[in-house]
């Protein structure tokens, strides 16, 4: 007996699957409480302050100092990231070695490992008495105490997101297209430009994107190894957290919401991004 497919469509003619107004409706009332509800409540909180405390809050030159701190620390661990990231996907993809499925498991570490563990570790491992701080600072390098700390502790929790993003657009790349391009006389570096990462740069922006905002947001790997120093080493998130106890709320407040429109942009900008990449490459 020939088993009957039953379609369901909406008015537009769309198909969707059974049960899609529940479904949706669940997917509304936990996105908004989850989400929505608690981003609004950043914005009713620094809403207590006026124009002019707000701009005085955010501008000040302990909390932009803040900023240029996260920001650029992040931007160059993302930079890294991206890099190694893609390196490490291509391994555990395109080889078959010894202790391939660990590595595998080891690259979700940052996930499972507390931040603060992470931070600890990662300052007695690189501080002037650590094994590999204590090398570097032999020859007058500081690591510890220092930007190049925070991106190291940025660069540890937001390695993850890129070899995940990537990793799934390699396994389900086609081979033949290299081979083709083999073929035709193409090198292995052409190879790799113009098949390759066409295919897998909207994956690799996506990671990109997502471990720069892990890393502006990233508090408890990075307090720890960043020292603190007031207009060197200090983040945004920690401002954040003297002014919480200060019972400053208000003023926490307002810092955190520059840091939710910075992430939100840069969300945004990424997504634009890989929209225009994949018509481009497409026509």
């Amino acid at each position: 007996m020939e088993q009957q497919i039953v379609k369901v469509k909406n008015r537009r003619g769309v198909k969707v699957i059974p049960g899609f107004g529940l479904s949706m409706g669940v997917t509304l009332t936990m996105l908004s409480c989850f989400v929505l509800i608690p981003l609004a409540s950043v914005f009713l909180r620094a809403g207590e302050l006026d124009y002019k405390e707000f701009l005085n809050v955010v501008t000040s030159r302990q909390v932009a100092s803040g900023y240029e701190v996260s920001l650029s620390c992040a931007f160059l661990a993302a930079v890294v990231n991206a890099a190694a990231g893609m390196i490490l996907a291509w391994v555990l993809v395109r080889y078959e070695f010894p202790g391939r499925r660990l590595m595998d498991g080891l690259i979700e570490l940052p996930f499972a490992l507390p931040t603060a563990v992470a931070g600890i570790s990662l300052t007695s491992l690189y501080s002037d008495q650590g094994w590999i701080g204590g090398l570097f600072s032999k020859i007058g390098i500081r690591i510890a105490y220092t930007r190049t700390g925070i991106t190291i502790a940025m660069i540890f929790v937001g390695i993850p997101f890129v070899v995940r993003a990537v990793q799934p657009v390699l396994e389900k790349l086609d081979r033949q297209y290299e081979e083709a391009a083999k073929m035709l006389g193409a090198t292995k570096t052409c190879t790799f430009f113009r098949v390759i990462l066409p295919e897998v740069s909207p994956a690799l922006l996506a990671g990109f994107g997502l471990a720069f905002a892990r890393g502006i947001g990233e508090y408890g790997s990075v307090v720890f190894i960043a020292g603190n120093i007031p207009y060197q080493t200090q983040i945004a998130p920690l401002l954040i957290m003297m002014k919480l106890e200060q019972y400053q709320y208000a003023e926490a407040t307002a810092i955190a919401l520059v840091l939710l429109i910075l992430s939100f942009l840069l969300m945004l900008v990424i997504n634009t991004l890989q929209i225009y990449m994949q018509r481009f490459y497409k026509g």
